[in-house]
């Protein structure tokens, strides 16, 4: 037998692709030389190929190797066995879907949904347009309004909206239980959140509002940090001889020394003795809108529990919701709602200039009005009607603020 020449016998083509072999028979009795080896192989190869997109129709291309297998232990080439063995190229339906970004936006949506149940953006608004409208009562001089005054605001803003947040996460960390009845779908009721996560951001927020309050220096927005995060904390933090939002009288007092008292003054005395450097003083501005928002902050307070009757009374936490019914005080905070414009009506009633008289008198009545229309449609049994007035009032309180911070 010559060296130079390959008998191919009737071996087997053994083809393997991935785990899976396919073995295919053939025979034949021609004798080739050594240089018709590679041609075969190729032929062997493009079948393959076509069998291999036939078995997996998912790879768009296969990288195939040879592997040549002696079949004895001489030195001819006789007995030689060629084993195709198909090796699937990566491919792009197979790489991680992290990098897909539409996967990046949904990851932001939700943590950007996570942070709006945080927030609370209704009060959050709230907080702005108090800060600003607080902030104009010290203006007496259009040129009081300059690029000072407009930092004066952030610097007011800013480290409140810190403590605001904190506030929102202690609330829920420590209503778990009832928000998984009334809130489910908050961050930590929902299990999007984990405790631990919450409890650092709280942190964060907390310590973050008390060294933007130092390095700013300004005495009564250290209060303002100190005071409002004491209040919610006693408000919340479920141990002895806190949680007061568990007694209608405690919880009222706390919604109305932040809102009515702390909030407005505060922001008032930074821009009055920081920002433009005046002695202290409490004009007769101030001291309406103080009165006015003793009204309307009380109502809040009762108001925000109609529509948790249900998940409150679970979990012992005594409103005068449930002690009452739902129906007396939502009627009840009716009433203080409209003592709170009474007393704005009057405010503008009693300024020097006609034009705040006409323009404050006439908004604080259409938003008496409204309040008064809209009452009478409200289902009080019918949870989503109840969050909709709740939403109104604060939608009213926006108008409010801009009418107040215009009585002189």
């Amino acid at each position: 037998m010559d060296s130079g020449s390959v008998i191919s016998s009737t071996s087997a083509c053994s083809i393997t692709t991935g785990g899976n072999l396919w073995r295919r028979k053939h025979s034949t009795n021609n004798i080739y030389y050594a240089s018709s080896c590679a041609s075969k192989a190729s032929k062997y190869k493009k079948k393959t190929q076509i069998e291999c997109n036939i078995l997996r129709s998912q790879q768009s291309s296969l990288n195939h190797h040879y592997k040549r297998i002696e079949g004895g232990a001489t030195y001819q080439d006789c007995d030689k066995k060629y084993v195709v063995k198909a090796i699937p190229e990566p491919t792009f339906d197979s790489e991680p879907c992290a990098s897909n970004p539409e996967n990046v936006v949904d990851s932001a949506k939700k943590i950007l949904d996570v942070f709006y149940h945080f927030c609370y953006p209704y009060s959050m608004i709230a907080i702005i347009l108090c800060a600003i409208s607080s902030s104009l009562l010290a203006v007496e001089k259009p040129s009081d309004i300059s690029s000072s005054f407009l930092i004066g605001v952030l610097q007011a803003l800013v480290p409140h909206l810190f403590v605001a947040v904190f506030a929102n996460v202690v609330n829920q960390v420590f209503d778990y239980e009832i928000d998984k009845i009334n809130k489910p779908y908050l961050p930590l009721a929902s299990g999007q959140l984990s405790f631990t996560t919450a409890v650092f951001i709280a942190a964060s927020l907390l310590i973050m509002s008390f060294w933007l309050s130092l390095v700013i220096g300004s005495w009564p927005l250290i209060w303002n940090v100190v005071l409002t995060s004491s209040v919610w904390n006693v408000y919340s933090i479920n141990v002895p001889l806190l949680r007061w939002k568990r007694h209608p009288l405690l919880a009222t007092i706390c919604t109305i020394s932040v809102w009515a008292f702390i909030l407005p003054i505060t922001f008032f005395l930074h821009m009055q003795t920081f920002v433009l450097k005046r002695p202290i003083v409490f004009p007769r501005s101030l001291i309406f809108y103080v009165v006015f928002m003793i009204f309307y902050s009380l109502g809040m307070a009762l108001s925000k529990d109609i529509s948790d009757v249900k998940g409150d009374k679970a979990y012992g936490i005594d409103t005068l919701a449930i002690r009452l019914g739902q129906k007396w005080v939502f009627w009840i905070c009716i009433i203080l709602f409209e003592m709170a414009f009474g007393v704005a009506l009057l405010a503008g009633a009693t300024s020097s200039y006609l034009w705040i008289k006409i323009v404050t008198g006439l908004g604080h009545a259409i938003l008496a009005s409204i309040l008064l229309y809209q009452a009478k449609s409200i289902y009080l049994s019918n949870k989503v009607s109840t969050i909709s007035f709740y939403m109104l009032i604060w939608k009213l309180l926006y108008a409010a603020y801009f009418l107040m911070a215009l009585i002189r």
